[in-house]
């Protein structure tokens, strides 16, 4: 049984090592799949979005501040009229309100005054670092621009500003106009991104630094703040769209950049990869509590089916199969504990051999299934005839086998003598058989000095005797 259990242990061991070698590979697989869709789909389609997104964001307003750049009475205001501040007031507020911008302005190139929907706001001045944009603006080749910017005049809030070269018919740059966006609808871009798609996503500047991030949620101040990105910045400070790869804190980043012209700033897009991991390591969890709980039941199956079988074995190995009675390996056994009974307990123990008288001729004559039928009778009739503590066995052939405990020679007799009646008188027997059935007995008492051979041999001679008296008899020794 030990050696079955030895098995049992093995498939177990296997069965579950299979199991748990497939989901670990599939876990492996899956992780790496993760990876490879993060950086070859998910980030740049997102990329991808978010500048589609804002550009959409930037069409309207850039259509409206080119409109006013061309428009001929903004040229014609700056050249003639710049006096009348309540005109360029008026117009401005309209700009603003109907296209329902933040802010619309204007600045005169002639009079540096800085115009807007509440009035003249400021006077530019090279000297002033706010104002710079307009000087830089003002040498650079394009006609148009977009700039991120603060205004202390409009609030703490980054802007962005659109703006557009006013030029006279000489093509000399008169002014600048355009149209100023908050950038709270980027804010609210960036954590729909973030709480719909589990990316972070922000813009830097060529140095690296954060200019646009969601409020309250990036506490990023510089790229080079962390140590991997700082040895990559500047790859990362680079034109078109690449990804990138680094660890922070133990937990493994991919990021993707691209730059935006419109804005003269890098977009960059960020992923956890833990975040996208977790299903396949809780997926991992799960198959391998499902894995557990399968071999567990495997096992419980074998070692059920196996203790099945082991009885089943051990029953044909300890039980005959016609009569039901214990077999010759059985009553080895039981003789054996109870020889250790007796001379332990010095009870007394008597042994009784028995054979049906001319069985041989019975088979021959009526066939074997009569024979068959009169061992499975007579095993019932011995069985129900000996006390509970007393044990019954078929030697073999015709011949059976009873150990009576605790009896010595004269008990055993008179047991031996009713058992012999019985038979001799069972009507069942006479009626398979057709005619009355008989049975010898031989009976001995064990002494100190018996070993098994001993003591069943005397009981076996005592049974030839009683064959050579006739039969249908007892004989002692």
């Amino acid at each position: 049984m030990r050696f079955n259990y030895r098995i049992v242990f093995i498939i177990t061991t296997l069965v579950f090592t299979l199991s748990a070698s497939l989901t670990v590979i599939n876990y492996s697989t899956s992780m790496e799949t993760t990876r490879e869709q993060l950086k070859n789909s998910a980030l740049p389609l997102t990329i991808d979005n978010i500048y589609t997104e804002i550009q959409k964001n930037i069409i309207e307003p850039n259509l409206i501040a080119s409109m006013m750049a061309h428009d001929t009475f903004l040229i014609d205001w700056l050249s003639h009229e710049e006096d009348d501040v309540q005109q360029i007031v008026r117009y401005l507020e309209t700009i603003q309100n109907k296209y329902q911008m933040f802010t619309a302005f204007l600045v005169s190139e002639k009079s540096k005054s800085y115009y807007t929907a509440k009035g003249m706001l400021d006077t530019i001045d090279k000297n002033t670092a706010n104002n710079q944009w307009y000087f830089d603006f003002q040498k650079a080749p394009e006609l148009n621009e977009i700039n991120i910017d603060y205004n202390s005049h409009m609030g703490s809030e980054l802007i962005m500003f659109i703006n557009h070269k006013i030029l006279d018919s000489d093509y000399q740059m008169i002014g600048a106009t355009g149209i100023g966006l908050k950038t709270s609808y980027i804010n609210d871009m960036l954590k729909i991104f973030r709480q719909r798609y589990q990316f972070s996503v922000y813009f830097v500047d060529e140095k690296g630094k954060v200019v646009i991030a969601e409020q309250n949620i990036n506490k990023l101040q510089k790229l080079s703040d962390i140590p991997e990105l700082a040895t990559q910045l500047p790859n990362i400070i680079g034109k078109g769209s690449q990804v990138f790869d680094y660890t922070q804190a133990g937990e493994a980043y991919l990021l993707n950049r691209k730059y935006i012209e419109e804005l003269d700033l890098y977009l960059i897009v960020e992923a956890n990869v833990n975040n996208f991991t977790k299903l396949a390591k809780e997926t991992l969890y799960l198959n391998i509590l499902i894995s557990a709980v399968i071999t567990l039941l495997i096992s419980s199956i074998i070692v059920l089916y196996v203790k099945k079988i082991h009885l089943k074995l051990d029953r044909l190995a300890s039980i005959d199969e016609l009569t039901k009675l214990p077999n010759r390996r059985s009553l080895h056994e039981k003789l054996t504990t109870f020889l250790l009974f007796k001379e332990r307990n010095n009870n007394p123990l008597s042994v009784v051999f028995i054979d049906v008288d001319n069985f041989k001729n019975i088979n021959d004559t009526k066939g074997h299934h009569v024979g068959d039928k009169i061992l499975k009778s007579l095993a019932e009739t011995l069985n129900k005839n000996i006390r509970k503590s007393d044990f019954v066995a078929r030697w073999g052939g015709e011949e059976f086998v009873i150990l009576l405990i605790n009896t010595d020679i004269n008990q055993g007799q008179i047991i031996a003598e009713q058992l012999r009646s019985k038979v001799a008188n069972s009507s069942d027997l006479l009626n398979i058989n057709q005619q009355q059935v008989t049975i010898s007995l031989g009976i001995t008492e064990v002494t100190g000095e018996d070993t098994m051979d001993t003591v069943l041999k005397r009981a076996d001679d005592a049974l030839y005797k009683a064959k050579s008296k006739g039969k249908n008899c007892l004989v002692s020794d």
